[in-house]
């Protein structure tokens, strides 16, 4: 079956390595947080493993192409709600990201139940790509500053890092583009949309 193809199994490896990483992230051993670093570094690793493998020997399916991005959804999701659970993060810019990226979530899966399937565009991929390069500079800074060792010997380094008003400019611009997105998104599919949700017979039938 296409499902289990190892394209797919690399993108539900994503999802199973969340809860992983999330453990070792909240440890109070800094060994087992450097150790969630390389948990992400390898789920980001799968993502472009499983993308790579589809491409190169065929095994592009509908499926997969729903089910990657949800894969990277439950990764970042989760990734900044425990950053705003230990108050790396303002809290109003990580709900931003989570219920836009859940509502869209729902979209496309209620779309593909009624077999009108929408396709990830470039602007999402685009802004998934920002999430995960905030997500790995926040963490970066955090393991640093949590390593005894890393900020005595890099301590300037790690304050750079790790500057409130950095972060708060990094998560507010991240927010931005991934609100953004998710109006072109409503935007661009509001056929589809209004074929799903039609308010009235006349308003399904506009356009």
């Amino acid at each position: 079956m296409k499902f289990f193809s190892l394209p797919n199994q690399m993108t539900l490896l994503r999802i199973l390595l969340t809860p992983v990483f999330l453990y070792l992230f909240l440890s109070s051993d800094p060994r087992l947080k450097q150790l969630s670093l390389a948990v992400l570094i390898f789920a980001a690793f799968t993502d472009w493993y499983d993308g790579w493998l589809a491409r190169r020997w065929g095994y592009v399916t509908r499926w997969g192409a729903f089910f990657d991005p949800l894969a990277d959804k439950v990764v970042t999701s989760a990734t900044f709600l425990v950053y705003e659970y230990i108050g790396l993060v303002p809290g109003w810019t990580v709900w931003i990201i989570v219920v836009r990226d859940i509502l869209i979530t729902v979209l496309r899966s209620y779309a593909e139940y009624k077999g009108n399937p929408v396709d990830t565009s470039k602007l999402a991929k685009t802004k998934t790509f920002g999430q995960f390069v905030v997500m790995y500079y926040i963490l970066l800074g955090y393991i640093g500053q949590s390593t005894p060792q890393l900020e005595s010997q890099y301590g300037s380094i790690v304050n750079v890092f790790m500057n409130r008003t950095v972060i708060y400019t990094l998560m507010v611009v991240i927010a931005a583009i991934t609100l953004w997105t998710g109006l072109v998104y409503i935007y661009d599919n509001r056929k589809i949309i209004r074929e799903l949700f039609p308010i009235s017979k006349k308003a399904a039938e506009a356009e």
